[in-house]
Order: structure tokens, then C-alpha cells, then sequence
């Protein structure tokens, strides 16, 4: 501090100590410990200016802050050191003070005062964030100065950002979790109404029944719309199975090399009818494959019937679904094209989600679970490729494109590709199951189910094909009649009380041969799945089928089973 100031402020500090009843020699040693505070005690930055705005005191947290030494920057103008200020407009908060006001600047709204580096590396900050209280100095009534006072907030703004990216990560996750919770609500909902749907049609169909006043067409006709139903909520209960072994990672592959052609040959097939019903042409372009896709058959199949149906049920009357398969490098690329009703680009992102449907309400157009598309991308990643959806908008089509790893055998593809806009129709379609009578007279069959209307079901459907039927609600009580009564062929549920049928096929393999220890066994199974089968051909079963069960299905694999 030059001489002249010292004089002045010793000068002040008298004139302020007499009128507080201080001697001048008692306010020197106190006006040195305040000066000494100042410099080097004060945690904030304080810089003193005359009403010229001539820095006249800058103590030492400014001076290791701004790298400003104290003895060069003492006398030099406060806005030409920092043009900043200016630049900023905060001249004006100096104005303001020059003219009697004391003003406080925010860091909310200026981030920081003098632009000096943060004190801390654990901040993303360049400048220190700081706050600053400007006052004006008054003599005699009459402004002679400024003195502003700076604090470092960067560790408390710092901590702040951090609780609001905290509180924005968990609003945002519980946004999400309260989405999810909406969206298995909606999915369980959606669920009742296609499982009940179908139902409704059964149950009335049984009711109309039940009176007789029905002739041969209209009970053709009913036996239709119950068989079409049950067939939908077999669908649907597939769908729901599938989607809960992937979510438990218990869907599993029977990997094999896959003639694609093939699969997708059979897809087209089951999906026809429905194309036709709403006259909706269906047009397959597929190039002659160098080789064959490493996967499982069914699943692949599943694969592409998901995507097709997915299409055809989305694309209005006489609307076009196209399919395309070719080779594209070292991997096939199959797209399913279609003129329907597109995808919105919000929903893009989420079409291949479980629980997602692009409307999901009661007015909703289309039926389905909204879990194919989320099968389909398991599916294809589970083989080892990719899946895309593109959509040019709502009402302008989709197209769903699969690339899959290809094993290449050595075959030279023929040149163009192979137009596959007609196939063979299916082998439901060519033979009709009325007039389906095998030859089954004298197998005999002992079934086992606890459930009395499965057990009648199944005693009356192979009845009328000619096979000799004995029933048992218990394994127990199927042990008993295998030592009075020689089947054929065991057939039993496996979900039942007290022993279940891996239980009763346990007991059985440890008979005596000619107490039936080796009779050829068939499972019936609520469960799907190559886990569950795999399962049942190491307990004991020589094969196992889903329920519900197809009769020609069961006859011809009984007859296979007791021919030997």
C-alpha cells in the first residue's frame, strides 16, 4: 500500500476508533491485525478500487488465484486488467455502486465473477464458479471507492450438479420403471381380452350346441369356429411361453445346417390362407443359397411366419406383402416388404420390445399379444444375426430386414433368382381330417391324467379311431392296472399332484419286462420347449407332445410306437 494510503486509512481508522471510544494508540495494533486478516487470512478474494475504479488493494487469495502479484496490479484499472467485465456487462453493476448501491453477483446467472481457473481438478468447470458482493466506500456522504468481496462456490455448485444429475438419473428411472409397470399392465390386459375373445366363441358355440336345433352346415360350421379358436389361444399361449423363456434364458436352439428356401417355402404356405382371406397378394423373390444357415428348423421357421403374419395382419385388403431373399457377402439377407400401415418414427425405436405395442387401447384395430417382433429379435440374435425395421411413416409400409451367418458349401449359385410366387399348397389343406379313418383297430392305450375332462377327451377321440382306451386319474392307480392289463402304449400327463409323470415313468422303467417295465411311453405336457423335451426323453418317455393335442397327430405316432 503506498504511503499516502496508509496515511489516509490510518487517518479513517482514528477518526472511526474516537467515535467508538478507542485511543489512537489502541486502534494501531488493531487496525494492523485488520489489515493483516485482509491479506493473509481472508478465504475469500477481496480487491478494494478508488472511484475511478483504480485498484488500490488486492489481497493474497487474489493474488494465488489470478496470478496477479499484489505490487504490479496496485494502481491499475480494474476493467482494463479484466476487459471481460465489460464484456459481460458487469461495468454496469460498478456504475450502480459508484452510485450509492450495493449489488450481489449470482453464480445461478453469472457462472463466475473474475474469470479464475477452480481450485479443485474434480470439477468440469473452466472457470471457478463464484458469488460477489460489490459495496460502495463512503466518506463524508460522498462515494471515494468500491470494495467487492469474492467466495469460491465451485465445490458446492459442483456437488449441486451432482445431486441433480441424481435426481434426474432416479426420476428418470423410475419414469421408466412406471412406463414398464404401465406397459405390463396394458400387456395383461391385452392378454385377457385375446384369450377371452376366442373363448367367448367357444363357449357360445357349446351353449348353441347344447340345444341341437343346429342342421350338418351349421354344425360344420361350429366345429370350425371352436377348432379356429382353440387354434388362436394355442397361438397365443405359445407366444406367452416363448416370451417367458427368453426373459429366463431358457430358450433353447437344436442347431443344425437349415435349408432356408425350405423353411420359408413352408412359412408361405401356412400364411396363405390368411393373405388370400383379406386378398392380399403375397410375392416371394429368392435367389438359389451357395450353401446352408446354421439353426434350429422350427425356430427359424417361427421366425419367418412371425414376420410374415406381422405383415399380412398390418396391411389392408388387397394390399402386397413381399418377400425377398439373397446372398449379400458371407451372410443371407431375407426382407419381408409390405404396403400396410407403417411405423411411426417414435414408435420405431421400440418395435422390436416386449410389452410395446404401438397402440395399445381398447380401440385398437389389430389383435395380438404385441410380443412376435420381440421373439423374432431373439430369435435372430440367438442364430447369430441382426434384425431391422425401417418405415417411411404411418401409412407408408414396412420393411423388416434379417441378415443371417450363411455356411457356405461350395455350391455355385445359379445366375438370377427363383420366383416363388406360387407353392404348393399345405398338407392340412390337401387332406381333410374327416375323412381321415387309419387303421388303428387293436392297439390298446392306458392313459393317465388326473385332470376327469382331459382323461374323457382323450378316452373318446382315440375310441372312435379304433384303439382299445383304459384311463387312470393317479399313477398309482396306473401301476395297479399294468399288472392286470397289457397296453400297447403308455400315455400320461406330467403335471400332476403327489406323483407326477416323470415319477410314473420312473416307477415303471424299474418293472419287471413282463410287467411292462419296457412299454414304449408318450408325455403330455402343458410345458414346449427342447429343455422340457430333452427332460422327458432322459426320464424314460420315447416321445412327448403339447397339449392340446392333435389326434392324427397322436394316432399315428401311437401306431409308429406299438408297430415297434
Amino acid at each position: 500500500m503506498e504511503p499516502q494510503d496508509k496515511q489516509n486509512a490510518s487517518a479513517k481508522t482514528t477518526t472511526l476508533e474516537a467515535h467508538a471510544g478507542i485511543s489512537e494508540e489502541q486502534a494501531m495494533p488493531l487496525t494492523a491485525a485488520a489489515w493483516r486478516w485482509f491479506n493473509d487470512l481472508s478465504a475469500q478474494g477481496i480487491l478494494i478500487t478508488d472511484a475511478k475504479l483504480n485498484i488500490r488493494a488486492w489481497n493474497n487469495w487474489l493474488e494465488t488465484h489470478s496470478g496477479h502479484r499484489t505490487e504490479r496490479i496496485i494502481g491499475q484499472n480494474l476493467l482494463e486488467v479484466y476487459p471481460d467485465l465489460a464484456k459481460r456487462d458487469l461495468d454496469e453493476y460498478y456504475k450502480d455502486v459508484l452510485a450509492g448501491q450495493v449489488r450481489v453477483i449470482s453464480q445461478r446467472l453469472h457462472g463466475y465473477f473474475l474469470p479464475l481457473p477452480p481450485g479443485t481438478d474434480d470439477v468440469s468447470f473452466i472457470h471457478m464458479q463464484q458469488s460477489a458482493r460489490i459495496a460502495p466506500l463512503i466518506e463524508d456522504g460522498r462515494v471515494i471507492g468500491t470494495i467487492t468481496v469474492i467466495e469460491d462456490v465451485t465445490e458446492r455448485v459442483a456437488r449441486e450438479d451432482q445431486l441433480v444429475r441424481l435426481l434426474g438419473g432416479e426420476k428418470a428411472a423410475r419414469a421408466e420403471a412406471e412406463a414398464a409397470n404401465r406397459a405390463k399392465d396394458e400387456f395383461l390386459a391385452t392378454v385377457s381380452h385375446e384369450l377371452r375373445t376366442p373363448l367367448h366363441s367357444i363357449m357360445g358355440w357349446v351353449q348353441i350346441l347344447r340345444k341341437g336345433k343346429v342342421d350338418s352346415a351349421g354344425l360344420e360350421h361350429a366345429l370350425e369356429a371352436i377348432e379356429r379358436s382353440a387354434r388362436a389361444q394355442t397361438s397365443l399361449i405359445e407366444d406367452i411361453l416363448d416370451a417367458s423363456r427368453i426373459i429366463t434364458g431358457k430358450l433353447h436352439l437344436d442347431v443344425r445346417p437349415v435349408d432356408l428356401v425350405s423353411v420359408i417355402e413352408a412359412a408361405l404356405d401356412i400364411v396363405r390362407p390368411a393373405a388370400d382371406a383379406k386378398a392380399i397378394k403375397l410375392h416371394a423373390r429368392m435367389q438359389p443359397l451357395p450353401g446352408l444357415v446354421p439353426g434350429d428348423t422350427n425356430r427359424l421357421q417361427q421366425l419367418v411366419w412371425n414376420l410374415l403374419s406381422n405383415a399380412i395382419k398390418f396391411t389392408p385388403r388387397e394390399g402386397r406383402v413381399e418377400l425377398r431373399l439373397e446372398r449379400i457377402g458371407s451372410e443371407i439377407e431375407l426382407a419381408v416388404k409390405d404396403t400396410g400401415q407403417g411405423i411411426s418414427e417414435d414408435f420405431l425405436p421400440f418395435v422390436f420390445e416386449r410389452f410395446r405395442q404401438a397402440n395399445s387401447t381398447a380401440a385398437r384395430q389389430h389383435g395380438g399379444l404385441g410380443l412376435g417382433l420381440a421373439i423374432v429379435r431373439h430369435l435372430v440374435e440367438m442364430h447369430g444375426g441382426t434384425v431391422r425395421a425401417t418405415s417411411a411413416g404411418e401409412g407408408l409400409g414396412a420393411t423388416f430386414t434379417v441378415r443371417l451367418p450363411l455356411i457356405d458349401i461350395g455350391k455355385t449359385p445359379e445366375s438370377g433368382g427363383r420366383d416363388n410366387a406360387r407353392f404348393p399348397q399345405s398338407v392340412d389343406q390337401e387332406v381333410s381330417r374327416s375323412d381321415f379313418e387309419p387303421p388303428f383297430n387293436g392297439i390298446r392305450v392306458l392313459i393317465v391324467d388326473d385332470d376327469v375332462d382331459a382323461r374323457e377327451v382323450l378316452n373318446l377321440g382315440l375310441s372312435q379311431r379304433g384303439i382299445e382306451v383304459q384311463a387312470a386319474a393317479t399313477a398309482g392307480e396306473a401301476l395297479m392296472m399294468l399288472r392286470e392289463w397289457r397296453p400297447d402304449v403308455l400315455v400320461s400327463d406330467i403335471g400332476m399332484p403327489n406323483e407326477d409323470g416323470y415319477s410314473l415313468i420312473g416307477s415303471v422303467r424299474s418293472l419287471e419286462l413282463e410287467r411292462g417295465g419296457q412299454i414304449p411311453a408318450v408325455a403330455l405336457t402343458g410345458y414346449s420347449g427342447v429343455e422340457e423335451r430333452r427332460r422327458l426323453l432322459s426320464a424314460g418317455y420315447q416321445e412327448c407332445l403339447s397339449k392340446p393335442v392333435d389326434f392324427d397327430e397322436l394316432t399315428t405316432l401311437l401306431a409308429n410306437l406299438a408297430a415297434g
